[in-house]
């Protein structure tokens, strides 16, 4: 087997620890089994910093329970000898900023990662590779909208293949949901008023809300906005919210209730646009103007979960929108005999919300719950229990699907696979 190209793993939105280094030893403020929202949440005069100051908070380590077996099996499978290695990097960064700031220091870690090969014996020592170094991106979930804003940005000279597992490249309900009530299956799993309260201050999480296409209902005579990037679209709530944190934690916030009402409003058009900017930059992304061939981009889409792939936004007494969250729009019809089969996704993100404007559709590779293996005990109680959008990054036939793209070569072992996209035939269906 040729030298693999290094390896870069992009995890998800609340993936990776944060530190705060301003205390002496450092304390660490969000990880699995430790959220403090108090001290993560950022300051309405500035979102680059907390609202808590002083602070110096940074990414730390990704989740192990998520990506450490990924990041294991990637190292050992892709290296055709021990004394050959390839570099498999966690990318990690602060998942609460904005994309197109974690874009740009992606793209300096890509060039630290180039370097740093160039320095590995077995690297410098193929011909093939001497000043010809490029890398492979695995993102997961919100990984994969940075590795596609990446590519718009600073196009593919320096990449050689592209995965993405589960990635919302046209959002997801949960998202939203998460901003209204504090509650989805996206981040923690236990609800906090403080937790929604956080939601409304996170750049980041307005990258991942549903695109207008994606599944939202209206009621009929009324005239609402169609795009969750539209201020008009949302409840009241959110505003109110807002203008409180900012009378709580505004360098100086303004007297009236009425100017930081206005004050709020600013802010959240503002990361509203900011987010609708970056969708539709991934919306526009053109491979054949990037010089990527589609083929080098495995996109691997979770089915066959219980999935929220709809809602419906009806104006109240006052006029105002209110949101509907029914269990009716929770659906899984991957099975079904009749009906839109497109009606499912991974438990987090529905299937619309998956399919990547830039690719072609009878690309995509689905897998299920029941593509774990019988020995993935822990995996498949989970995955059962709709939640394999979070463990998909686990799941050995996803690690065997990364090894025989990242490499180019057949796998002599034979035990690849995955679904076809709904509506595709099997003679239609072109895999990576």
């Amino acid at each position: 087997m040729p030298t693999t190209h290094p390896v870069i793993v992009v995890p998800g939105i609340t993936a990776a620890y944060l530190r705060d280094f301003y205390p002496l030893p450092p304390e660490t403020i969000w990880a699995v089994i430790r959220k403090d929202y108090a001290r993560a949440s950022l300051h309405p005069d500035d979102p680059r910093f907390e609202a808590r100051e002083p602070a110096l908070v940074r990414p730390d380590q990704l989740y192990e329970i998520v990506y450490r077996e990924l990041v294991e099996e990637l190292r050992f499978n892709l290296s055709a000898r021990a004394d050959d290695p390839v570099p498999v990097y966690p990318f990690s960064y602060d998942w609460r900023q904005p994309l197109a700031r974690t874009e740009d220091e992606l793209a300096a870690f890509i060039d630290e990662v180039i370097d740093r090969t160039a320095l590995m014996r077995n690297y410098h020592a193929d011909p093939a590779y001497r000043g010809a170094i490029r890398v492979n991106l695995v993102g997961h979930s919100m990984g994969g909208l940075v590795i596609a804003g990446y590519l718009e940005r600073f196009g593919a000279d320096k990449v050689h293949r592209i995965a993405t597992l589960g990635t919302p490249f046209r959002g997801s309900f949960e998202a939203l949901i998460k901003m209204v009530t504090g509650t989805a299956d996206l981040g923690g799993p236990v609800p906090f008023s403080r937790e929604r309260e956080a939601a409304r201050l996170t750049p980041a999480l307005y990258h991942l809300l549903p695109g207008p296409d994606t599944g939202i209902e209206r009621e009929r005579g009324a005239r609402l906005p169609r795009s969750p990037f539209n201020p008009a679209f949302w409840q009241p709530s959110i505003v109110e919210t807002i203008a409180e944190y900012i009378r709580l934690h505004g360098r100086a916030p303004p007297r009236t209730a009425t100017a930081r009402s206005r004050e709020a409003k600013r802010l959240f058009r503002a990361l509203l646009a900011l987010a609708a900017e970056h969708r539709a930059r991934i919306e526009a992304l053109d491979l054949a103007q990037r010089d990527f061939d589609p083929a080098r981009w495995l996109a691997v889409v979770g089915v066959d979960a219980e999935t929220r792939v709809a809602m419906r936004v009806e104006r109240d007494a006052d006029g105002a929108p209110v949101f509907r969250l029914r269990s009716r729009h929770r659906m899984n019809l991957w099975r079904a005999r009749e009906g839109d089969r497109r009606l499912t996704g991974d438990g987090t993100v529905p299937f619309r919300g998956a399919v990547p404007g830039f690719l072609p559709y009878e690309s995509l590779v689905c897998v299920s719950p029941r593509d774990l293996g019988y020995w993935e005990i822990g995996n498949r109680v989970v995955g059962m229990a709709a939640e394999l959008h979070g463990i998909l990054p686990t799941i050995n036939m996803v690690h065997r699907l990364l090894v025989r793209h990242l490499t180019g070569a057949p796998d002599r072992r034979g035990n690849t696979w995955g679904r076809r996209p709904p509506e595709v035939g099997a003679n239609e269906w072109r895999p990576p």
